[in-house]
């Protein structure tokens, strides 16, 4: 192993403090692309001529594109330098943005959405291998809150700037993204490049002395990955789990169409879905606290995170039902501005009940959902060695891109199929109160998961620590590692 000579002062803690700051500025950026669509479909089909649908499974596709990359985008980033890749995949995905903002027809929408879809697949992928060398087992659901609860934000926010800045001009908020995706590239530019494993206790002395932990995948780890029961629950949890998730885009046109059933007009009634939809998944914010529980469970038993996560997903079924099914009242001004609606829609949450307690029922079931997103990735980083986390995490986001994908056009597809039975938006209500039921068989594999992720972790740290002494005697010092790191929550 070779020594890592430093800049002075390259890599100190205010550095680390503004390249983290950046991975998760990154990471909401790919999630504030891909919300922008979802608030203009309407618009954008008219413009081009083509069935709201045809708009929706232009996200769908989107989905699907973006979790395919991120699976070649990560096997490249465990085996090779992870920096030069996330610069080349943000540049793409802004790419993507100005081509959609200009495109002209549908396939022109469609295929810059592609485009932006594969740079988008580097940004999770890569970054989350990057962030995960960056912190401890004992905190690692609490930092990974703030990585997942970054996407949450990036979502609301694509959603609210898509319905708000592209309600008049639906190509605005694309060149807009466009340029903040250049400016996020030259910030990344000054960004440190974290070294593989350095957080783990395990290689504490290896890392101290500094050497490097050059251990990389290759083609003859994928059985050993899926070998791993906890992997194969972490990646298939997704496929239901999604699929519940992937239908939530739709929430913005649950919201536009009640606005409509009321008489609003089309423009105003966008602007109310927008607004809705964001101020509805606020809740994503209690993320941190399920990654802080499940650190501390993790603390207590290895099972802690797993167990965190089913239960959340499971007690918030009920709740995503109420937010469904309560008919609000709107008391919005038909053609106001952007500011007057905002105003109006915070308004009637305190005075307004129906408003009320879907709000609150809504800030429940996001809340309690959330904990799964923490805790996925604390539990990815847990049961496998550094070299693997990268691939592990895209595979399960090419399972979740599937399940995603497979809710957000399904609903579309259901709704439409049962406007027969249930006029709008009685039909949207009914479609995504279906879609829920996914989150039971995710509750169930979570629980399965944390059955056999004690064992995994076990044998992680055990590697770990054999790999540390292995490299610390052949670089001539002493291998100073306790065995209490492959024993405890540490």
């Amino acid at each position: 192993m070779s020594k890592s000579g430093r800049v002075p002062g390259w890599g100190g803690g205010a550095h680390r403090f503004y390249s983290v700051v950046v991975f998760i500025v990154l990471a909401s950026l790919d999630n504030v692309a891909i919300g922008l669509v979802p608030p203009l479909y309407k618009p954008i089909a008219a413009e081009l001529g083509v069935p709201d649908a045809a708009i929706g499974a232009v996200t769908a596709a989107t989905f699907l594109v973006t979790a395919i990359a991120a699976v070649v985008w990560a096997y490249a980033g465990d085996h090779t330098d992870r920096k030069p890749l996330l610069l080349v995949g943000t540049l793409i995905w802004a790419g993507g943005m100005a081509a959609t903002g200009l495109a002209r027809n549908y396939p022109a929408l469609f295929a810059a959405q592609m485009l932006a879809s594969v740079g988008l697949g580097a940004v999770a992928s890569v970054g989350f291998s990057v962030v995960s060398d960056l912190i401890s087992p004992r905190h690692r659901g609490l930092v990974m809150s703030f990585w997942g609860l970054s996407q949450g934000v990036g979502t609301l926010a694509g959603t609210l700037m898509g319905g708000l800045l592209g309600a008049a001009n639906w190509r605005r908020p694309f060149l807009t993204l466009a340029v903040v995706g250049l400016v996020a590239t030259v910030a990344y530019l000054a960004t440190f490049d974290i070294r593989r494993g350095q957080s783990e206790p395990e290689l504490a002395a290896m890392v101290a002395s500094g050497e490097e932990y050059e251990y990389r995948i290759s083609r003859a780890d994928l059985p050993v990955i899926l070998g791993r029961r906890t992997n194969l629950w972490l990646i298939f949890q997704g496929l239901t789990a999604q699929a519940a998730f992937g239908s939530l885009v739709w929430l913005p046109v649950l919201f536009q169409t009640r606005a409509q059933a009321q008489g609003y007009s089309l423009d105003t009634a966008i602007k109310v879905g927008s607004v809705f939809a964001t101020l509805f998944q606020l809740g994503g914010v209690l993320s941190i606290v399920g990654g802080l529980v499940g650190d501390r469970w993790q603390r207590r038993t290895l099972r802690g995170r797993a167990m965190v996560a089913s239960v959340g997903i499971l007690a918030a079924l009920p709740f995503y039902l109420v937010l469904f099914f309560v008919p609000m009242r709107l008391h919005v001004p038909d053609g106001a501005g952007s500011g007057s609606i905002i105003g109006s829609v915070l308004h009637s949450v305190v005075t307004e009940p129906t408003v009320g307690l879907s709000f609150l029922a809504a800030m429940l079931a996001i809340a309690l959902t959330s904990a799964n997103s923490p805790n996925w990735f604390a539990l990815i980083a847990d049961v496998n060695p550094p070299e693997h986390r990268g691939t592990v995490y895209s595979l399960g986001n090419l399972v979740n891109g599937v399940g995603r994908a497979g809710g957000n056009w399904l609903v579309g597809v259901a709704a439409r199929g049962l406007s027969g039975a249930f006029p709008p938006p009685l039909n949207y209500a009914v479609g995504l109160a279906m879609f829920q039921l996914f989150f039971i068989p995710t509750g169930i594999m979570y629980w399965l998961a944390s059955r056999t992720s004690p064992r995994d972790i076990v044998a992680v740290r055990d590697l770990l620590a054999a790999r540390g002494a292995q490299e610390e005697l052949a670089a001539g010092g002493p291998a100073r590692l306790s065995r209490d790191h492959r024993s405890t929550g540490t």
